[in-house]
């Protein structure tokens, strides 16, 4: 009986959970750093870490793993994290707000305008699509929501999925309004 092997389907399916929980993990992680290295290590002086560690928690992320980012932020390694945060507008006119943790910028930037070129959306300069969202404690929210029509809702849900796979892509914003059909 070839090719029925228990063990075998075990340890394919535990090879992709654990792939996407190390993706899942490194993004976090990386999200703690930055936090660390702009405001410092106290969680009740600074936002962002306590947000970052939330969602940590959320994800089931050991304490371990936590406390190794944020001890890796503070020690002032060489590896310079930035922030980045990229406007575009994609298929129906849906503004986007794209945020990113990279130790490359030219390399992240590229990589995001090739993935929203393929899905016909364009790179917005700076303040093109901010201004439609207000940011908060947890992210950007749109402050009107945009209706589309299911070509456009599918053409923008493969951006996203594309967008997401991306290791340095933290978090997508969008003023679209799903539930409309």
């Amino acid at each position: 009986m070839s090719g029925h092997s228990k063990w075998a389907q075990i340890k394919h399916k535990k090879a992709a959970t654990d792939a996407h929980k190390s993706k899942i993990y490194g993004k976090i992680a990386r999200m703690i750093s930055v936090a660390v290295r702009e405001r410092g290590t106290d969680p009740v002086l600074n936002s962002a870490l306590r947000v970052a560690v939330e969602k940590a928690k959320e994800a089931n992320m050991p304490s371990d793993n936590i406390e190794r980012a944020i001890k890796k932020a503070s020690g002032g390694e060489k590896e310079a994290l930035q922030e980045l945060l990229f406007e575009a507008y994609g298929p129906g006119g849906a503004a986007i707000i794209i945020t990113a943790i990279t130790d490359n910028s030219n390399r992240t930037t590229s990589e995001i305008k090739h993935v929203l070129s393929k899905h016909d959306a364009k790179l917005a300069g700076q303040g093109a699509a901010k201004f439609l969202f207000t940011k908060t404690e947890h992210g950007w929210e749109a402050q009107t929501m945009l209706p589309v029509g299911k070509d456009d809702e599918k053409k923008l849900l493969r951006l996203f999925d594309e967008l997401d796979e991306r290791e340095d892509v933290q978090e997508i914003y969008s003023n679209v309004d799903f539930s409309k059909e």
